[in-house]
């Protein structure tokens, strides 16, 4: 099972085409993390995943059914979003009632609405402002409370749209977690981020984006050692792979232990 873009172009009302000639599929459990510059299409692209945005020509696939099939609300339960800014996405009075308003919203058993809350809350690490209204809670808690709230609805595939956008190094900690924790459930992770140490650190798959299209799709040495898709998406290498470049050290270096080794 996987999600597939066959040949899937997007025109906003206006006639902005945001994405062209789409090709992609990934597979259920997979992690994977589409970089790129503001405009190279990347959050129409992931809307696309998930129905938010239907394809202007060409397919989307989930688990082999065509998103222009059904509703988002209907694809949402497999693949879901969590907004860039989580303000676009929260509604709820209390952090709680945001985290338990999907499994209710699914008529699941108050037993099973619970459980799914009380495991993301754990995940996420926000007991402590459950009571509080979400908008009261600092931007980088906040964001986690989205978060939350879409990992108690259980999706076989979630979307982070720039996770680590405000966060410092412990709510990066957290989201590693949140990732390793979902890849042992069997989750699919698609994220988008400019944090490209924390891309290397966590997804063993990169899609590099320009122009509206993907130009390369690969691992995180193959990504960040390849100065032509690095300029061309116009990307920044992560930090040690920049160290271990003006060092002129032999080898793709991502990773501070690779790093040691080289200068031994």
């Amino acid at each position: 099972m996987a999600i597939e873009l066959k040949d899937v172009s997007f025109a906003y009302p206006n006639g902005y085409v945001a994405n062209e000639g789409l090709n992609l599929v990934i597979k259920d459990g997979e992690l994977l993390s589409i970089v790129g510059q503001n405009g190279a299409g990347k959050t129409t692209a992931v809307k696309l995943m998930n129905g938010l945005n239907k394809p202007s020509k060409g397919d989307v696939l989930v688990d082999g059914v065509n998103t222009k099939e059904k509703s988002c609300a209907w694809i949402s339960k497999t693949v879901g979003y969590v907004f860039q800014n989580p303000d676009d996405q929260i509604f709820n009075s209390t952090a709680l009632a945001e985290i338990e308003y999907m499994p209710r919203y699914m008529k699941l058993s108050e037993e099973e609405v619970k459980k799914r809350s009380s495991r993301a809350i754990e995940m996420t690490g926000i007991s402590h402002y459950l009571k509080m209204n979400p908008l009261d809670i600092p931007y980088a808690i906040r964001k986690f409370v989205a978060i939350a709230a879409i990992i108690a609805t259980q999706p076989k595939y979630l979307i982070l749209d720039e996770p680590t956008a405000g966060q410092d190094k412990r709510g990066n900690e957290i989201l590693e977690n949140i990732i390793k924790e979902l890849k042992r459930d069997g989750t699919g992770v698609i994220a988008i981020t400019h944090d490209m140490d924390f891309v290397a650190k966590n997804f063993p798959r990169i899609v590099a984006m320009a122009h509206k299209n993907i130009i390369a799709d690969g691992t995180a040495k193959e990504i960040f050692w390849n100065s032509a898709i690095v300029e061309e998406s116009r990307i920044k290498k992560p930090q040690i792979a920049q160290v271990a470049e003006r060092l002129n050290l032999p080898g793709s270096i991502l990773f501070r232990e690779e790093l040691t080794n080289a200068l031994r």
